[in-house]
């Protein structure tokens, strides 16, 4: 009788463990400098979020940006619908992390760290309207900065160095995470007043 017991709470355990070893492995990672939407929906600076702000490592859509990738007006939620709360330009009410142009350390937070191909930032054009969705035609063609990483996996915090551009007012950093292995990507906006 104990050793029933016993193998029956050993494979309960390894259930347990599967399952939470699994759950984990549906998360992902964010932006945390500049502060991405998706942070400040899950640290109650912005309401409204809706699922985003229980889940702000799961903005995940296909990779390729921005030849492919999600469809405009869709980019902040990495063209996921459970998340367009992200979409959503607020009126141009999304808070802003305050920056000057030049050297800028980007910081990510992941809570599944994956094999990673590159980080890559976008940022809007000068004179786009803070009242609108991101789009592609919205943003700079090529990225400002792409931090290799050549499929190595990431530690669950990551900051990396790059150069701001030139800009005056408020715009939105666009910064793509591209898995190394698998077909998909992470999307993070993050609005910034230069």
């Amino acid at each position: 009788m104990r050793k029933r017991m016993t193998a029956a709470a050993v494979g309960l355990l390894m259930t347990g463990a599967t399952v939470v070893a699994t759950g984990s492995a549906n998360s992902h990672g964010y932006t945390e400098n500049p502060i991405s939407r998706q942070k400040l929906c899950a640290n109650g600076t912005v309401q409204n979020c809706g699922a985003i702000q229980y889940e702000p490592q799961s903005a995940e859509g296909p990779k390729g940006f921005p030849s492919s990738g999600p469809a405009d007006g869709t980019i902040c939620s990495g063209g996921n619908g459970r998340f367009s709360q992200l979409d959503d330009p607020r009126g141009g009410a999304w808070p802003a992390t305050r920056v000057n142009s030049g050297s800028y350390t980007f910081s990510w937070r992941f809570t599944a760290p994956h094999r990673t191909s590159d980080f890559k930032y976008f940022i809007t054009k000068p004179g786009w309207n803070p009242n609108s969705k991101i789009t592609r035609s919205a943003l700079e063609s090529q990225p400002f900065l792409t931090v290799n990483y050549g499929g190595q996996q990431p530690p669950f915090s990551l900051s990396h160095s790059g150069t701001l551009p030139s800009r005056s007012g408020k715009h939105v950093i666009v910064a793509v995470w591209s898995v190394y292995d698998t077909p998909n990507a992470f999307y993070a906006c993050s609005d910034v007043q230069f």
